[in-house]
């Protein structure tokens, strides 16, 4: 049991070592490396987070809850768009929510992990 669930834990950072790794040495630039590699692994992230938010409290709605909150970020930034500019860039928008995705999933990908580990410690 804990081959699978080490496994399935280190999923989303091997696929970002990969596409940086593999990202850098095509094209030599570091910068765009770590972006490339931090919006394919986003999604990875997501899904691991609602699947350990779905383990932990035991509930089935953790990736749509993480989803709304995209939504609701993604609304709330294009109703500061548009007062100030008068039109909505969504590629802008899109980007910026999709990257703080990432810093807020690595975030909850840490602390849930721990308690994870921590439960299943206590419980074995």
């Amino acid at each position: 049991m804990w081959d699978i669930i080490s496994a399935i834990a280190t999923i989303p950072i091997l696929i970002f070592i990969i596409v940086y790794f593999g990202y850098g040495f095509f094209i030599k630039d570091r910068k765009r490396a770590i972006r490339m590699a931090m919006d394919v692994s986003t999604l990875f992230f997501i899904l691991n987070v609602g699947a350990l938010i779905n383990y932990l409290f035991d509930i089935t709605s953790g990736l749509y809850g993480i989803l709304l909150v995209m939504i609701i970020g993604v609304g709330l930034l294009g109703n500061i768009y548009y007062r100030k500019d008068g039109a909505i860039p969504w590629k802008r928008i899109a980007r910026v929510v999709w990257r703080v995705a990432f810093f807020v999933m690595v975030l909850l990908y840490v602390v849930l992990n721990i308690f994870v580990f921590l439960r299943l410690a206590i419980t074995v």
